[in-house]
């Protein structure tokens, strides 16, 4: 009797976006995209970015924050500052925090020449500014900037692990050791930053980060979330059935190749008289 493998526990277990503990926040500058977001009571809060921005053909930075958060009042929303100079950073960092009591001011980790921004991180967040220190790659950036926010506002730490992913490295421990180096400071949470895949979302879960962002290409996959997978591939093989049909692509049968005509020289003499062949088809 041929007996069925039975399924790894991975793909036996049936995950749900219900026992969730981590907080998904949205990531993007498309105010209509956010607005249908902010609808969804899975999604807590809200960053954006200047190159996201950009892509979304923002123009003026005040205008499109001031019309976010009129329209998204009570929830999480991060800013990013873009000046690569501190002092400026710090000013802009005040103007932004000003603009709500849910607002929180994105701080990258060093300005495009690499110095630390370490001590502005600490006065802004004494000052009681609420920061989200973002681009951080490594254990070492973690622990430098939880020892710059240690006692300040609530604060939080993007670490980018998508990113990191890119570079071939596996993510999850380097997120997992950050988790560690955060437990003793409970106002800063750890945001897992530039996720690649929805299975993201479960991996930030399992090892008890805070938050995680995704963009709405990820949360659109939200819904495959425990989709029977034996109909999902079911799914798979109409689809692409469907898109072969509507492509009209077909493979007749091909015709017999013809043979190519083969040279034959007829010699009329022998070999020890010879002159001229006569060549016969």
């Amino acid at each position: 009797m041929t007996m069925t493998a039975p399924e790894p526990a991975a793909l036996a277990s049936m995950p749900s976006v219900d026992a969730l503990r981590v907080k998904i926040f949205a990531d993007g500058a498309n105010l209509e995209g956010m607005l249908g977001l902010y609808r969804d009571a899975r999604i807590s809060g809200f960053t954006t970015n200047p190159t996201l921005m950009r892509g979304a053909g923002i123009a003026d930075y005040r205008a499109f924050a001031r019309e976010v958060l009129a329209a998204i009042p009570d929830r999480s929303i991060s800013f990013e500052v873009f000046s690569d100079e501190l002092d400026e950073m710090e000013r802009q960092a005040h103007q932004i925090a000003s603009w709500g009591e849910h607002v929180y001011v994105k701080i990258p980790v060093s300005n495009t020449r690499g110095e630390s921004t370490g001590p502005l991180i600490r006065t802004l967040s004494r000052a009681g500014v609420k920061v989200n220190v973002t681009a951080l790659m490594t254990l070492r950036q973690v622990e430098d900037v939880a020892g710059s926010l240690a006692g300040g506002a609530p604060s939080y730490v993007s670490v980018f692990a998508g990113r990191v992913a890119d570079t071939g490295r596996d993510p999850v421990p380097l997120m997992a050791a950050c988790v560690e180096a955060l437990r003793s400071h409970p106002q800063i949470e750890l945001i897992w930053a530039s996720p690649r895949e929805l299975l993201n979302v479960f991996q930030a879960d399992a090892i008890g980060c805070q938050i995680i962002t995704v963009t709405n290409d990820v949360l659109k996959k939200l819904s495959l979330v425990g989709k029977d997978l034996d109909e999902y591939s079911l799914e798979t093989v109409k689809m692409f059935r469907d898109d072969a049909v509507a492509a009209g692509f077909s493979l007749e049968a091909e015709a017999e190749l013809t043979k190519p005509a083969v040279e034959v020289t007829v010699f009329t003499k022998q070999p020890s008289d010879l002159r001229t062949p006569a060549a016969v088809k």
